[in-house]
């Protein structure tokens, strides 16, 4: 019988081929353990459920169990209050997977993606990402795993943190990589399989691979390629097909006979470890088993000086490809050549601009006719918010363009990482590039819940930080992958900022953030308080990039009150609210006029301090806001 020594041999042998077990959540779901459940947790409350699945997968032939442990990471486990509770969640499922797999089985400690964005695109460093891999790869360690399994990684510096991570932490254990791409065959960043195999080859992993993705024939074909750039032993763990909804579950189609023909034709591509991801029962694994057993592994051509031999003759030593270098991109456009506003901006012109909201159904005209009276007086730019307060209107960007296609005024067009994911952004931001947007405030975006569809679900793929750095590289001519995307688009890259935030620190942390990601020029939250901005400014000198004060025109006392108690990041100081209130109780003009006298003292105490101003249209009337800037 083989033993575990002999597995561990097998599985670091280039030539041997082993076999894994398929997907334990898919086998949760199906036991009655819905989604809104930790599954990582049940290696805790629940371990003879796990063990027991463990134990089917053994029975089906499988070689090596994976733990229950795919997001037993801080991140993902603080989603359930658990972020304390790494270590022995991840020991638990160790152990249960060694109880269940005894002598005749590996245990490979499961480690997928921290379900958080890593620099340039999200707020987490890589020393962040690094400690919390480490974390958990210590776990697993601990309970007893014969080897670490990082799998399902999009993101190529994500599973760099993850394999320094294991190679710091647990030195003496096989590591085995693994990527997954979409049905284009690549990942969300564009990486291509050449790439992800040239990536993995130099980290030094001792198996390198794809798994999950949308099921195994786009696994086979993206293998193929990843096989041209690497001599790593190689793995594939696909889907079994795609999932589609049936009374409710989630159910994937690939049958056991067909997940079979593609093992053997894995096997035939170069894999030598095999498995299955989401979809893929103990059934599958047995018809895989089952179906790869008579075939002989290929071996590979073996030349005298102990090298193996590449595809053109030449000789490939282990581990000698190198990553493929980033592209480097191209120089952007000028700042000053990219729009009349980016022009203003880098001559230090003061700049003037206001801020309308879309309107809420199709009819724009009386938005145009706005727009006309502001290009008439002057005003550089008309600012146009993107769903603000979780408000559905017009989008922002098709309202900007139809402002500046029809009215001939530039915008500055507000972009909302809340409601797109990573790619529907780059779709977007290379769309509104050829049509002719160039100026861009990249924000966050308020929640959902703020709004009046609390039941809507928000993305948040990245964050503004995240969107500042991607907007900054399409300007160099490179997609998120660093891949070159031919003519660089021409945007100016504005960024918001909260000079009043209630976490000061915090604040000036982010905004130093944003302007090393690429941000060009910064416009203020409503600014009622000159001596808070005066105050940022001073804090923030060494990151200091133009300054747009945001300008807020007071219309009543329940207009000051609704700002002051209801909009997240706007502070409203008593002693306005106390002018607001004593006009208020004069008449509604002279509310007004009291707004607006605030509004233009603001604009005259800050002047000097910032390179322009953006005034907001309350409740839509142009002419108030004109009154500030005339």
């Amino acid at each position: 019988m083989t033993t575990r020594a002999e597995l561990l041999r097998r599985l670091v042998d280039p030539d041997a081929v082993v076999v894994f077990d398929g997907a334990m959540g898919t086998m949760l779901y199906q036991r009655g353990v819905f989604i809104n459940q930790c599954y990582d947790e049940l290696s805790l409350r629940a371990p003879d459920l796990v063990r027991g699945i463990h134990e089917e997968y053994v029975r089906a032939g499988a070689e090596v169990l994976e733990t229950n442990s795919f997001g037993a990471n801080r991140f993902k486990l603080a989603h359930f209050g658990l972020a304390q509770e790494v270590g022995v969640i991840n020991r638990a499922a160790a152990r249960v997977a060694r109880e269940a797999a005894g002598d005749v089985a590996l245990v490979a400690g499961a480690v997928g993606p921290l379900g958080v964005r890593l620099e340039p695109y999200g707020p987490t460093s890589f020393d962040e990402a690094r400690e919390a891999f480490e974390e958990q790869i210590s776990a697993l360690r601990d309970g007893g795993a014969d080897c670490i399994i990082l799998e399902t990684f999009a993101d190529l510096e994500e599973i760099t943190q993850a394999v320094h991570a294991a190679r710091t932490v647990a030195p003496s254990l096989p590591l085995i990589a693994q990527m997954t791409v979409d049905v284009e065959g690549v990942t969300v960043f564009g990486a291509t399989p050449e790439d992800l195999g040239s990536a993995l080859d130099a980290l030094g992993a001792d198996i390198i691979g794809l798994n999950c993705s949308v099921g195994p024939q786009i696994i086979l074909e993206a293998l193929e390629k990843m096989a041209s750039v690497t001599r790593r032993k190689l793995s594939a763990m696909p889907n079994a097909g795609m999932p589609r909804e049936i009374g409710g579950r989630k159910m994937y189609m690939a049958s056991p006979e067909y997940m079979a023909t593609y093992a053997r034709h894995l096997l035939q591509a170069g894999a030598k470890v095999i498995g299955g991801c989401c979809g893929t029962t103990p059934t599958h694994i047995r018809a895989m088993v089952e179906g790869i057993r008579p075939l002989v592994p290929r071996l590979a051509k073996a030349r005298t000086d102990g090298r193996r031999e590449g595809g053109d003759g030449s000789a490939i030593a282990v581990g000698e490809r190198a990553a493929p270098a980033r592209h480097p991109g191209v120089e952007p456009v000028p700042l000053a050549e990219r729009s009349k506003w980016g022009r203003k901006i880098a001559t230090g012109a003061f700049v003037t601009s206001v801020e309308i909201v879309p309107p809420r159904g199709v009819d724009a005209s009386r938005m145009l006719e706005d727009v006309r009276a502001l290009k008439a007086a002057g005003v550089d730019a008309v600012n146009v918010p993107d769903g603000p307060r979780a408000q559905s209107r017009m989008g922002a960007m098709m309202t900007s363009l139809l402002i500046e296609q029809q009215v001939g005024i530039e915008t500055v067009c507000h972009y909302a990482c809340r409601d797109r994911n990573l790619l529907g952004m780059l779709s977007d931001l290379l769309g509104a590039s050829a049509m002719g947007l160039r100026n861009l405030l990249v924000i966050t975006g308020d929640p959902p819940k703020m709004g009046p569809y609390p039941d809507a679900t928000a993305v948040f793929d990245i964050d503004a930080i995240g969107l500042t750095n991607l907007v900054r590289n399409l300007n160099r001519g490179l997609d998120p992958g660093g891949h070159p995307i031919g003519q660089p688009t021409r945007y100016v890259i504005g960024v918001g900022v909260n000079p009043a935030a209630i976490d000061p620190a915090l604040e000036r942390r982010r905004f130093a953030y944003k302007v090393e990601a690429g941000a060009e020029f910064a416009i203020t939250q409503p600014v009622f308080d000159p001596r808070q901005l005066e105050r940022f400014l001073r804090e923030a000198e060494e990151t200091r990039i133009p300054i747009v004060a945001g300008i807020w025109p007071l219309v009543s006392l329940r207009n000051a009150e609704f700002l002051a108690n209801e909009v997240p990041g706007v502070v409203v100081p008593a002693e306005i609210l106390d002018r607001m209130r004593r006009a208020n109780e004069r008449s509604s003009e002279h509310a007004v006029a009291e707004g607006i006298a605030i509004a233009r003292e603001m604009l005259t105490l800050v002047r000097d301090e910032v390179q322009g101003v953006q005034v907001s249209a309350p409740f839509g009337k142009v002419a108030l806001a004109l009154q500030v800037v005339a």
